[in-house]
């Protein structure tokens, strides 16, 4: 078929727009090895390595290979997380995350891609928790990279970068509190006093679920009354380290319903993944995270807690389970 000069015009537009477009016209929640790959050097991304104790790395692993441009910041070190009045992994204040975005070198244009080890799911936990800290201080442009840093250098062993990173200028980011994204405790507690408003989700462990085990720092085991047990590692395939496909994870969440979704923990970690699978990949509206979780929830000694223990067909169910894989 013959291409008219009109039509030729009309391709060459749409050529050119592709190439000028943001970074963020074609970025999703999860961007792959391949999509970081063709935008390393933009002016306008931020890629920011978060590996730390928790996936047995450090500054020290960073300095011995990283993304190209990427710079460190040390999940549990750096201030993502917070304690206060003895209850750890609180969200930070606005201004100091506002801080510690800035010294990423973040700003109101910026995109945002936060790389985890690609090690465990534990190690996602990490990543998601950061991006739903950016989300919840106003920054709309962040993603996450599908695989980490493990999936990377499988893909691009000839892009890893050796030594410390260039500090970036001072990002002009200002943090924007999104309430809708986040729960206290008192909310939590409105909800459990009136039972079918929402739909907690509980993303530790069967052990913590049934008060068989408890975090550290929590008061006391057990689990907040009318939760349901969906936990984290659920939604990750061990073989690949990465979340599951979507339509892995549309079978795993299919029970929840359209009431607000309360994602909790121990001290919304486990919890952060929950809440990504749900709200930014699957597209479900109304979930928040309620960052105290279980140690903020028992050092309340007047709050209720639901101890007991797993029933005769929990057990039949998680045996099924085990068996089937």
């Amino acid at each position: 078929m013959q291409v008219t000069a009109k039509q030729f015009v009309a391709k060459m537009l749409m050529v050119f727009a592709f190439i000028l477009a943001p970074i963020t016209a074609f970025a999703t929640p999860l961007v792959s090895a391949d999509w970081l790959s063709q935008r390393l050097g933009d002016d306008n991304l931020v890629v920011i390595d978060l590996r730390n104790k928790i996936d047995k790395g450090s500054y020290e692993t960073f300095l011995d290979g990283h993304i190209p441009g990427a710079i460190h910041s040390d999940y549990l070190a750096a201030g993502w997380r917070v304690g206060r009045d003895g209850v750890v992994g609180l969200l930070p204040e606005a201004r100091q995350f506002e801080s510690l975005a800035r010294r990423l070198g973040v700003s109101a244009s910026t995109h945002v891609v936060i790389v985890p080890a690609g090690v465990s799911s534990t190690d996602f936990g990490s990543s998601a928790r950061a991006y739903w800290t950016f989300k919840v201080f106003g920054h709309k442009d962040v993603s996450i990279l599908d695989g980490g840093f493990a999936g990377w250098q499988t893909t691009y062993p000839e892009q890893i970068e050796t030594g410390p990173f260039i500090a970036p200028e001072v990002g002009d980011f200002i943090a924007q509190f999104k309430p809708g994204l986040y729960i206290g405790t008192e909310d939590v507690a409105n909800y459990v006093n009136n039972p079918g408003d929402a739909v907690l989700v509980d993303g530790r462990n069967t052990g913590q679920f049934y008060a068989e085990a408890k975090h550290p720092k929590a008061a006391k085991a057990g689990r907040i009354p009318s939760a349901i047990l969906m936990s984290q590692a659920h939604a990750y395939a061990d073989d690949s380290n990465r979340l599951k496909s979507r339509d892995e994870l549309e079978d795993i969440y299919d029970d929840l319903d359209d009431k607000t979704i309360v994602s909790y923990c121990n001290t919304g970690h486990w919890a952060a993944t929950n809440w990504f699978v749900m709200s930014e990949v699957l597209g479900l509206e109304n979930v928040r995270l309620y960052d105290g979780s279980m140690v903020e929830w028992t050092a309340h000694s007047d709050l209720p807690l639901d101890t007991s223990g797993m029933s005769n067909m929990d057990k039949l169910k998680k045996l099924m389970g085990d068996l089937l894989g």
